[in-house]
Formats: structure tokens, sequence, C-alpha cells
């Protein structure tokens, strides 16, 4: 754990989960991904701590991330050698760079939509004449 790990969510992070997931980010994705926004590397326990995810929520959640190329994981066996590893995450790119993502997705399925309902028109006009 790094010296910048947050303590708490704070009003303004919950407005960040709520405009991610507006965006079609799943909850537990928004949140991994607001506890890792401005820390260098955390500990999978203390995402949960500060969440109030999950293990297991946090596993899935960083799945998907991972797939994209936003957060890395690393395993760190715990010292008496016994029980699961410790999991590490951290964001690969800026935060900034997952906004610029998520904008181009969001006017690429806009677009897509948009010349869905402009072949609707076309089509309804063919019909009625």
């Amino acid at each position: 754990m790094t010296d910048d790990s947050p303590v708490n969510l704070t009003e303004k992070d919950y407005s960040i989960i709520d405009m991610l997931q507006s965006l079609g980010l799943p909850r537990t994705e928004a949140t991994a991904l607001v506890c890792l926004k401005d820390c260098k590397e955390l500990r999978s326990l203390h995402i949960e701590h500060v969440s109030g995810l999950r293990q297991p929520e946090v596993s899935v959640a960083m799945r998907p991330l991972r797939e994209r190329g936003w957060v890395n994981e690393r395993s760190e066996k715990k010292n008496k050698g016994k029980g699961r590893p410790v999991k590490y995450y951290q964001l690969t790119v800026p935060f900034t760079e997952i906004i610029k993502a998520l904008e181009e997705e969001f006017l690429k399925d806009n677009k897509e939509k948009l010349t869905a309902l402009k072949r609707l028109r076309e089509l309804e006009t063919l019909m009625q004449n």
C-alpha cells in the first residue's frame, strides 16, 4: 500500500462512479477505477475496505479492466507462505485516457444508433409509397 492510499471515498468520488455507470460501466468496475485513479498501487484488501466491495467483486471487476489495458495486477506471496497471494492493482494509463476511451465508445455507439434510426425512417418512407 502506498502513502497516497485513500481512506474513504468522497462525495466527488461517488459522483464520478455514478457518471461512469451512466456511460455503461458496471458499478463494481467504476468503483474500482475510482479507488485507483489517484494512487500508484493498492492492495485488493484496501480497495475492499475503501469501496465496500467484497473480495470476489474486486477480482471480478478487475478482469475486464485488465482486458481493456487500464489496470495491471501483480501478486505477492504472503510472508508466512500460506494462503493466497496478496493482489496489488494499479492503473496502467492516466484516468484522463480512460475518460477519452469511454467518450470514443459513447460516440461510436451513438453514431451507430443514429444510423439505425435514419435507416428506419428510410424504410418507413419506402413502405408508405
